[in-house]
């Protein structure tokens, strides 16, 4: 069996050194930055914030009463604090946006129970759910507004755009223990915010890595109809210069993968070969003809690994601005992912990374949410699963795509290998097989 080493950092003193998982982004100037953002947790005075706190604190700044309402609340009145450009705003430094916050397991039940999995470690997606809220939060503590009088909200709406990548180390975390969330702006635009996420939880004195993730934020103005401009980030010395020009490579790998997407570009004469030997590996040798195909020994048809579930969102389900709150989306999505990889290895599959999640259109609460999820390649004991999430109309039928969600899995054994039976399949196995290699370390992402 081929033992892949995913692009992963093994330094357990540092904070950025796993956020930059990639070949193309990750460096030695993130093991520096490391140090530099390590002080800063000792600058924070007093307890952390517990993630439901942070909640709390973001509806406040919000002006968002509890309880749901089914009429919307008009945020029209904000509009004039907004400022027109960003030169309006004073610029940051990354030091300054740096955010943490707890998970108290430790000390609350309630929280254990809606947190353990079955074999007693914390759900994955139950974390998904705690990153995707405190990113919003780092990216709203970001925006500083010298035309928002103290006592008014904020006109600002953050909404996330898209996940760029998560990494996953090999510690497994507890139910029973606290887990520290920590995050920094690591780069903006005129209205966009990129910010870092990292997870750790203490074990025997020594805070222990979990995962790191990439998250694209987009600030929105109060009535989410238009984008609106955010402070400048400015770098306030060579270590900060370093993580900016990290997160400009970042931003140029999305392009570059943007524009060769197989939705946009023919697939290259390597991957092309691919295609045509998966397609003559199925021709019926005692009966050789192009419209006949056989399954070869050894693998299944792709269409045959998928597992769909539907779900009807309820309130609870939803985001600061009345929509189905995006880390309830990732969870879900995961979990699907996670027994797609279940039934397919008859394992209980590890997850390594999580990549390129985008959001394409917000979700109403009240929504049928139809998830797929299926496994689009593998190698070895790997898979990598897609899972695609779709709003339909029990109307009209119409149905509109909200979700894509990339995964690879690693199971203890061989997994079967997939065999694509039409061109729209192969395009998703040659695409499961891109994001393969890029986690992997395999080929150059720019």
């Amino acid at each position: 069996m081929i033992v892949y080493k995913v692009m992963r950092a093994q330094s357990l003193s540092g904070y950025l050194n796993i956020c930059f998982p990639k070949p193309a982004v990750f460096s030695i100037s993130s093991i520096r930055c490391n140090q530099t953002l390590q002080g800063l947790e000792l600058m924070q005075n007093g307890e952390l914030l517990t993630i439901a706190e942070v909640r709390k604190k973001f509806m406040d700044l919000m002006g968002i009463q509890a309880g749901f309402r089914t009429l919307k609340q008009s945020r029209a009145h904000l509009l004039k604090y907004l400022p027109a450009s960003q030169e309006e705003l004073p610029p940051r430094t990354v030091k300054e946006t740096f955010q943490s916050a707890i998970i108290p397991l430790s000390t609350n039940v309630r929280l254990q129970e809606k947190y353990v999995s079955v074999l007693g470690h914390v759900r994955a997606g139950r974390l998904m759910e705690d990153m995707d809220i405190f990113a919003a939060w780092v990216a709203m503590n970001y925006i500083k507004n010298p035309k928002q009088p103290p006592d008014v909200p904020t006109p600002y709406v953050i909404v996330t755009v898209l996940v760029d990548q998560i990494s996953f180390t090999d510690f497994v975390p507890k139910a029973q223990a606290d887990i520290r969330l920590s995050g920094i702006v690591s780069s903006v635009g005129r209205s966009s915010i990129e910010t870092t996420v990292w997870l750790e939880q203490q074990q025997h004195g020594q805070w222990q890595k979990i995962t790191s993730a990439i998250f694209l934020m987009a600030a929105r103005n109060a009535n989410i109809s238009g984008s609106a401009p955010v402070n400048k980030l400015v770098a306030a010395d060579d270590e900060e210069k370093l993580i900016l020009a990290e997160a400009e490579v970042r931003k140029k790998r999305r392009h570059f993968e943007d524009s060769g997407s197989v939705l946009n570009k023919v697939p290259a004469p390597d991957e092309q070969s691919v295609i045509h030997n998966l397609f003559v590996n199925s021709v019926d040798m005692h009966n050789p003809t192009i419209n006949r195909r056989v399954l070869p020994p050894g693998t299944v048809w792709m269409a045959d690994t998928k597992r769909s579930n539907i779900i009807f969102s309820h309130p609870e389900d939803r985001n600061l601005h009345n929509k189905v709150f995006g880390g309830f989306l990732m969870r879900q999505a995961l979990e699907l992912a996670w027994i797609v990889g279940y039934f397919h290895s008859k394992h209980r599959p590890k997850l390594l990374h999580i990549s390129d999640i985008s959001f394409k259109k917000p979700v109403d609460v009240g929504s049928l949410l139809g998830m797929t999820g299926q496994v689009i390649y593998t190698e070895e004991n790997y898979m990598q699963i897609l899972v695609h999430a779709e709003v339909t109309s029990p109307f009209s039928g119409q149905q509109v795509t909200t979700n894509v969600f990339h995964y690879t899995y690693e199971a203890p054994d061989y997994a079967t290998k997939v065999m694509p039976n039409t061109y729209h399949e192969a395009m998703m196995y040659i695409d499961g097989r891109r994001h393969f290699q890029e986690v992997m370390g395999l080929k150059s992402s720019s």
